[in-house]
This record gives C-alpha cells, structure tokens and sequence, in this order.
C-alpha cells in the first residue's frame, strides 16, 4: 500500500465519527522505484492532508522527509516534486495492518493491499 493509498482511506465501522487518518501497524516495508511524473504529483498535493502525510511518514520510519508546510510554489519546483512523490508513490506498505484511530479495529494489509471489508455485524 503507497502512502498515497493510505492519506485516501478512512474507517467505515458503525458509529465511527473520525476514521482519519488510520494509524500504521507496519511489519514489512519496501521502498520501490516508481517513474517519476512531475504533472500527476503536482495534482495530487491539493488533494494530500499533508499533517496525515508526515504521521504516516513517521509510522513508517521515514520522519522528516517531508517540510512540515506545503511549499509556496511547489508545482514549478522539481525537488520538492520528487521528494513528494518518493514519499507517497515509492515508499509501500507491504504487510502489516490499519487502525481505526476511534474504534481501534485494525484493517489488514497483505501483500500490499489493505483490506477495508468489514464484517455483516460492524
């Protein structure tokens, strides 16, 4: 699961009011080359909560990548571009688990596929 991935989900459990962000449980992490496309992140960061972003980021053990605002700018500026997509596009969450930060259930994730199900009775 790219970090990307994880700053979209929220938690679906009944009488949940606030299932963002869900916290990272991580067991196996890879860092993966992914082609760089400088117009694709440029859309996506106003669609980023970018505090979610650093929290997973930490959970992950990659704190301090990232600057900790969202740079005046940044769809001209090519560093910040590729660090922001080295961040939400290379760095996976393979194995490990989500946790609803109200209910505390925990959502699986396999092989790098988060699995949001829940049961008939949650």
């Amino acid at each position: 699961m790219r970090l990307l991935t994880h700053n979209l989900l929220t938690s679906h459990v009944k009488g949940v009011k606030s299932g963002f962000p869900l916290a990272i449980e991580a067991t196996d992490i890879a860092v993966k080359d992914v082609d760089f496309n400088p117009d694709f992140i440029s859309r996506m960061i106003p669609r980023i909560e970018w505090a979610a972003l650093s929290q997973a980021l930490e959970m992950v053990g990659h704190a301090g990548k990232l600057p900790e605002a969202l740079p005046e700018g940044y769809e001209s500026n090519v560093d910040f571009l590729k660090t922001a997509h080295h961040c939400l596009m290379e760095i996976e969450v393979i194995e490990g688990h989500l946790i609803c930060p109200e209910s505390k259930h925990r959502f699986p994730i396999q092989n790098g596929i988060p699995n949001m199900l829940l049961a008939a009775d949650e």
